[in-house]
């Protein structure tokens, strides 16, 4: 069985890490996902992965995509989830809803934007659950 090198940022309830690891094959034991980015770089798997997975603080998405684009080959997948944030991310800007929701809207909004017009990855935006948008890094 062939080894996929994948990553998985940002767990809740573990139900998006579940199918991925499902849909993958494992290629050890598990212990390689507690160690971290230092030794993924350290060991030289900087620039290797076939597929990262995004779901962490949406403060810091910018942040990600900068530094998953230098971690995925190119011709390979990184996967960001919730972009379309329940919703609220099409609606104007006066519509009333929660702070957090609104809060986390202006940051998802920014990481759409910068992905539409990001010339080293091809967007696709499904309509699953809240949003998960793919982007082969191509360049």
């Amino acid at each position: 069985m062939p080894k996929t090198p994948c990553m998985h940022i940002g767990v809740y309830t573990g139900f998006s890490l579940l199918a991925t690891i499902l849909a993958l094959p494992v290629p050890d034991d598990g212990k390689n996902y507690e160690i971290g980015l230092p030794v993924i770089e350290k060991a030289g798997y900087h620039g290797t992965f076939d597929f990262v997975f995004m779901d962490a603080d949406k403060s810091n998405c910018m942040n990600y995509h900068m530094r998953l684009i230098d971690l995925v080959k190119v011709c390979r997948l990184i996967g960001y989830d919730n972009t379309l944030w329940n919703g609220p991310v099409a609606v104007p800007t006066d519509t009333p809803m929660a702070n957090y929701i609104r809060n986390n809207r202006d940051f998802v909004i920014e990481l759409n934007s910068a992905l539409a017009v990001d010339p080293m990855i091809e967007i696709c935006m499904l309509s699953v659950g809240d949003g998960v948008t793919l982007c082969p890094h191509i360049s």
